[in-house]
């Protein structure tokens, strides 16, 4: 930080800010996460300097030699690690790399289903405010109002129905595992391609701790933060027949030249997800999730489903007489950062939800285990009993504090 406090004071004082609050909270968003001093290494390095516009030896632009080897890099392990055929990793994040499914799959106007943001869907699944809602034809499933799961007869029926030539699988606030091979044969019957946006489950998928979107999927998207705990990027993988489309969607049909230092980072990341030690962390963020969700349902929370198979929990707020944006806001200040959420079916508009949704991986990145799953149990629920209460925020904060401290964030140096 030494030239930045030279040339920017401001700035370096509010990333030293920001690194004292990341590592003295609990960070439980769960599509955040602490990428390791590599990656970091990797994503503040000189090749922010260069321009490659083209793929891998296939350049617009000369001087590419280190630059083609650490995507060739990058792309060999994405495709090992991911079982996949071909892929891409210029997306310059998770959302791009949806788009570029839309440009090498449909025509604008053309027919794409997802699920419903308000049941756990992605923005760039059909959300209306989204450009998916807005340039293309959209239809969207949702879940079972007995169960909270999602519908799969009414997803195949509704395929049935409007025959989208697009399908996408995938959430970013449902806690319980997504049937790839169900959404493979509603997306067959209705001859449409099936894209698999994994972004938040990537790694649990490929270390056996969720079902693997292939073979039944055509595309599979994903960032390659969250759970990979890399840069903010995103990627494509893909059959090989969609090898070209896919490629030339991202470049030159959506992007300009790639940002060569997430390419390097993205490719440092996958190569830690590659260890041995990478698997053993994703199934114990699916252990530490479960034992949170247990602990607060014996302290009396409601949450959607009943409990979780991977990552995440959603607490329905409304159950305890509070919305999601109290109890949220509550907790962020007593140093529990979480997010407030829509639940399936909420009556309350989406900048003020019933829910909030809470997750497993930035804890378990500190090294926290089932333990320590009970005292933030325990931490949440006393802020939930009097979210008002300045004095009660403070005495939960001195406790966060103190299980901080014992668990260092990792990458961080305050």
């Amino acid at each position: 930080m030494e030239e930045l406090q030279k040339t920017d004071p401001q700035i370096a004082d509010l990333i030293q800010k920001e690194a004292q609050r990341q590592a003295s909270c609990l960070r439980m968003i769960p599509s955040e996460n602490y990428a390791s001093k590599a990656v970091m290494t990797a994503t503040g390095s000189v090749l922010t300097n260069k321009y490659s516009e083209g793929y891998p030896h296939q350049r617009y632009y000369q001087g590419q030699e280190f630059i083609d080897q650490i995507e060739d890099l990058a792309l060999k392990r994405a495709k090992e690690l991911f079982q996949a055929e071909h892929a891409n990793v210029q997306p310059y994040s998770g959302s791009p790399a949806n788009m570029a499914v839309y440009l090498a799959s449909l025509k604008p106007g053309g027919r794409v289903m997802g699920m419903d943001l308000a049941a756990g869907g992605h923005l760039t699944h059909g959300a209306k405010v989204s450009f998916s809602g807005k340039f293309y034809e959209v239809r969207q499933y949702g879940l079972s109002r007995e169960t909270g799961l999602i519908d799969y007869d009414l997803a195949r029926n509704l395929a049935k129905e409007f025959k989208p030539g697009l399908i996408f699988a995938g959430c970013s606030s449902y806690p319980r595992t997504v049937d790839f091979a169900a959404f493979g044969e509603i997306a067959r019957e209705a001859g449409a391609v099936l894209c698999a946006d994994i972004s938040h489950i990537s790694g649990l998928c490929l270390t056996g701790c969720h079902p693997h979107p292939f073979p039944h999927a055509d595309v599979v998207t994903s960032t390659t933060h969250k759970l990979l705990r890399g840069p903010r990027g995103g990627m494509v993988l893909c059959r090989q027949e969609l090898a070209a489309k896919i490629d030339k969607a991202v470049f030159p049909g959506l992007q300009g030249g790639p940002h060569n230092h997430v390419t390097a980072a993205i490719a440092v990341a996958l190569k830690e997800a590659s260890l041995p030690a990478y698997a053993e962390y994703c199934r114990q963020v699916v252990k530490n999730a479960a034992a949170l969700a247990r602990e607060l349902m014996a302290r009396g929370f409601s949450l959607v489903t009943g409990g979780t198979d991977n990552h995440l929990a959603l607490i329905d707020a409304s159950t305890m007489k509070l919305t999601g944006k109290v109890l949220a806001q509550a907790m962020d200040q007593a140093g529990i950062v979480a997010n407030a959420n829509k639940v399936p079916f909420d009556p309350r508009p989406a900048d003020d939800p019933s829910g909030v949704r809470l997750g497993t991986p930035a804890l378990t990145s500190r090294g926290m285990q089932e333990p320590e799953m009970v005292k933030i149990a325990e931490f949440i629920h006393q802020v939930a009993q009097a979210p008002q209460d300045q004095a009660n925020l403070r005495k939960v904060r001195d406790r966060v504090a103190e299980l901080c401290a014992a668990f260092p964030a990792p990458g961080i140096e305050i």
